[in-house]
């Protein structure tokens, strides 16, 4: 069952007066209700419940029972600065009693528990990206900023500047909780920009990132701007990653880097490391499914040719030092960096599944090959679509098998959605269409 710390303790504390009681579906839709606090006892010792099929993507049809979310008091975060008096607590689903299958935080945890057996505890980074965008009239995107238009606008001084107001309040906001705001930057792309936080466990860290998108979309529109996590909006410029920084421990000691001289690769890491990366690297199809789990996602990845000159997505699964091409770099010997994931990833699963294939790499010890992208290990290229990827992730019982950490049919179940959205995008008659065929033949 989920932590019960008193939540009207912590809600006193901080002058709450209504809570987001919220959980994400698969897809990861933010879902919640709103509870007054003088219906906190009911929301702690009961929950709230929802129509889960009405909810979204959970695994549920119309006559199935209500999903009562209950929360999980550690997850306790005051937004005051979204709405005074407002709190945000994370909550577990249930059904009749038993942890819901298909919700993704419980998927997490199991996943999580799977790792506490091999007495193994995972830390996690990330690295949110975003656009800040308006629509004109015609329902395009143009950039929020309309002095944004540098050809390498990366790291811009003026254009951080220009966006110093929402990007303060989202730095004080994340200071405020304690997470450790340390940096705020304008991204590759026009309009484009990341706020990073420092590393936690790893469900604390997928609440944050859940959370985080919540803060930045409110404040955005407090400001008459929209905020999107959209892999690649524009399709002439770099798409927006979830960039996942992952380590394994036992206690209080981290487990990655190399405690002796025995590292013939030369990137500080152990053997245990190795299997890890071995494992994601194997599996790097199939993640990629639940890492980039969009249609957009593929023109992410897919991309060739950018105005700033990079895309800076991976195109196939290899890694290396500490060299952004990469599907995974090793920025130094405590951690790696998962660079497949996406605007668009569920940071549950997406955790989940990366857990998963690099424990599958240790079981077997999985050689990863030598650093670099030509490294003798035959391995196949990134899916070029997410119908490819659902075709990975059906035939990997490694990945599918992380998503069914809580019970069976979540990654089947998942699969189907996603075939469904790409035959939905798929029936579409575009622009390119009428431009390329209208006259054709």
């Amino acid at each position: 069952m989920p932590d019960m710390t008193d939540l009207a303790t912590l809600a006193a504390k901080h002058d709450t007066t209504f809570i987001l009681a919220l959980f994400v579906d698969l897809i990861g839709k933010p879902c919640a209700k709103l509870v007054p606090i003088e219906a906190i006892e009911e929301l702690q010792n009961d929950g709230v419940g929802f129509a889960g099929y009405a909810a979204g993507a959970l695994g549920q049809e119309p006559k199935d029972p209500d999903i009562m979310a209950l929360p999980d008091a550690s997850s306790f975060t005051p937004v005051p600065f979204i709405k005074e008096g407002l709190a945000i607590v994370h909550c577990d689903p249930y059904v009749e009693g038993k942890p819901w299958p298909y919700a993704p935080r419980n998927i997490l945890r199991s996943i999580l528990d799977k790792a506490a057996e091999c007495d193994l505890s995972v830390h996690v980074g990330a690295e949110v990206e975003y656009f800040l965008v308006h629509q004109d009239e015609h329902g395009g995107l143009i950039t929020a900023d309309p002095g944004d238009n540098a050809a390498r606008p990366c790291y811009d001084a003026r254009g951080v500047t220009r966006m110093y107001e929402h990007l303060a309040a989202v730095s004080r906001g994340m200071n405020e909780l304690g997470w450790g705001n340390y940096a705020n930057d304008h991204e590759d792309a026009n309009g484009q920009f990341e706020q990073n936080f420092a590393y936690a466990d790893a469900m604390t860290t997928a609440d944050r990132v859940i959370t985080l998108r919540y803060l930045i979309s409110m404040i955005a529109e407090q400001r008459g701007m929209t905020a999107t996590f959209m892999p690649r909006p524009f399709a002439d410029r770099t798409g927006s990653g979830l960039h996942l920084h992952l380590s394994l421990w036992k206690g209080s000691s981290p487990l990655f880097p190399a405690h002796d001289a025995a590292d013939l690769r030369g990137l500080g890491l152990s053997s245990l490391a190795y299997d890890f990366i071995g494992g994601v690297l194997d599996h790097a199809g199939a993640l990629q499914a639940v890492l980039a789990p969009s249609v957009n996602s593929y023109k992410r990845t897919g991309a060739v040719s950018m105005s700033s000159g990079a895309s800076w997505a991976p195109r196939v699964p290899t890694y290396g030092g500490n060299d952004r091409t990469h599907y995974v770099r090793v920025p130094d010997a405590h951690r790696i960096e998962l660079r497949g994931g996406d605007g668009s990833a569920n940071p549950y699963l997406a955790i989940a599944a990366a857990v998963g294939a690099g424990l599958d790499g240790i079981a077997r010890h999985t050689d990863p090959g030598t650093p670099g992208g030509d490294n003798g290990v035959d391995r196949a290229a990134l899916p070029l679509t997410l119908l490819h990827a659902v075709d990975a992730l059906e035939a990997d019982p490694t990945i599918s098998g992380a998503l069914d950490c809580a019970g069976a049919g979540v990654a089947r179940y998942f699969g189907e959605l996603k075939r469904e959205e790409f035959f939905r995008w798929h029936s579409q008659v575009t622009s390119w269409e009428i431009d390329h065929y209208l006259t054709a033949f």
